[in-house]
């Protein structure tokens, strides 16, 4: 188990549709990206969340109104190098691929 001051990479895959259930048609991919930037700040304990372009774009790829159901993602928790930020560490998220489908993916640790 790594402390919350160390810089770690892990891979998840985030339920969207859950996290989803009841929010309006066309404020969906909104909603999701703010509930991927919470998952984020709840996971990696850091205030300052990134998003990847990748992403973004994964999320909006079926549109608005219909987000992907499940994403796999990767956070990555990294040293801060500004010397004007409140943080030492941040949270940078990206989509990563899964061709065969989510079944028996677990959080894993990326080295």
């Amino acid at each position: 188990m790594t402390k919350s001051g160390e810089a770690v990479t892990r891979e998840y895959t985030i339920n969207l549709h859950k996290r989803l259930h009841g929010i309006t048609f066309k404020k969906r991919a909104k909603r999701a990206i703010k509930e991927i930037r919470s998952f984020a700040q709840k996971e990696m304990k850091t205030a300052d969340v990134r998003l990847d372009v990748k992403l973004n774009r994964a999320v909006w790829s079926k549109g608005v109104k219909n987000v992907p159901r499940r994403l796999r993602i990767q956070i990555s928790r990294r040293r801060n190098d500004d010397d004007e930020a409140g943080e030492e560490m941040y949270s940078y998220v990206t989509a990563v691929e899964t061709p065969e489908g989510f079944g028996g993916l677990g959080t894993t640790i990326v080295e």
